[in-house]
């Protein structure tokens, strides 16, 4: 079952993981676990050692993130993700995106208008 979570509440989320690992006696590690987190935009986001077991990544922008030491976190939901570009991999999930999906690593274009 996936758990709806609003832009508001994952903002929040996001902001008692930073403080939680910037100073390790305030704030709260990042439950994502079974989070929709279908097209969110998770553009530079500090997600080092959250949860993020079950989470549906579909579409989600994922560049510049901090994934490191991510829990319970597997290549099959990054593969879903919109991109990883420049996103901080743990070096054996970073060799499993470049050998399987290499595309999520590059840069997006941008669509043009017409």
């Amino acid at each position: 079952m996936r758990r709806e979570i609003t832009a508001g509440k994952l903002s929040k989320i996001l902001k008692e993981h930073k403080r939680r690992y910037e100073n390790a006696d305030v704030g709260e590690k990042a439950d994502l676990s079974g989070a929709d987190l279908r097209n969110a935009n998770l553009y530079g986001a500090d997600l080092i050692a959250a949860d993020l077991s079950g989470a549906d990544l579909e579409d989600a922008n994922l560049s510049y993130a901090d994934l490191t030491q991510v829990y319970n976190f597997c290549i099959k939901q990054l593969s879903e993700a919109r991109t990883l570009y420049k996103a901080k991999l743990d070096p054996e999930l970073k060799k499993q995106v470049k050998d399987e999906y290499p595309h999520l690593l590059e840069e997006e274009e941008e669509e043009e208008e017409e």
